[in-house]
């Protein structure tokens, strides 16, 4: 597809729009302690370049864990609620912007939508803007949260695909699926390859936070969690294959 160009979506595929949510860790290489490694960009939009062949539409909410997280700054060294989680709204526009750089290198059109004003780097975000640029074919890349503080990137996720009106949440973790236990520690936990919203906030398995598991129950949001340490997944879940769980 050439950049610009008016996506088409093959029969094939399940969905037509999606918002990817990946955090901020995903980005770490963990060897080294480097917060974003150029390995796992690189892997990360190869894989994106093979569904936005299919005329996928793609938005991306990445976190800033790996480099400043509010709530852990607060708990660690004092510092202000309020402040670290301004903190941590523009380390995601740093992964953002990295993100960015990387899908350019894999000839993938993109746009990086802010919700802090700051147009020397970014556009503001604006809902029928971001839906234009996904029906032109471009991927565009959501940063700086919901721009106030107390709210996820995990909120930010469940608010812009209700915005732009995805069909489906995409969950990066670090574990294929969710899980009755966690299977870092349970050897007998088992996962679920589908759950509804109120058995998932029943059993209490941590899918998102509340307010933004919340706003997609409410308003109907699938989200299939699952592991982007596995190679094609998304490719595989656009075109049916079971992949980690889906909650719905």
């Amino acid at each position: 597809m050439k950049p610009g160009s008016v996506a088409s979506v093959p029969a094939q595929t399940r969905y037509k729009r999606i918002v990817l949510k990946l955090s901020g860790e995903a980005l770490k290489n963990t060897r080294t302690g480097d917060p974003i490694d150029v390995a796992t960009l690189a892997r990360l939009a190869g894989e994106l370049r093979e569904i936005h062949a299919l005329g996928v539409q793609i938005a991306l909410v990445v976190g800033g864990g790996n480099i400043f997280r509010g709530l852990a700054g607060m708990q660690n060294n004092g510092t202000d609620r309020t402040t670290g989680d301004n903190m941590g709204m523009l380390a995601t526009v740093i992964n953002g912007l990295a993100i960015m750089d990387c899908l350019e290198k894999h000839e993938i059109p993109v746009r990086v939508q802010t919700a802090i004003p700051m147009d020397k780097i970014a556009e503001p975000f604006i809902q029928r803007k971001a839906v234009r640029h996904l029906e032109r074919g471009r991927a565009v890349i959501f940063v700086a949260g919901t721009g106030n503080p107390y709210c996820t990137t995990d909120y930010a996720a469940a608010l812009r695909a209700n915005e732009i009106q995805a069909d489906i949440i995409f969950k990066a973790t670090k574990v294929d699926g969710i899980y009755t236990k966690d299977p870092m520690k349970h050897r007998d936990a088992t996962r679920y390859e589908s759950i509804g919203y109120d058995e998932a906030l029943q059993k209490r398995l941590g899918v998102m936070d509340t307010e933004a598991f919340a706003l997609c129950q409410t308003n109907r949001m699938p989200i299939l969690v699952f592991s982007m340490n596995e190679p094609g997944v998304i490719r595989r879940a656009l075109l049916g294959e079971k992949v980690g769980t889906l909650v719905s």
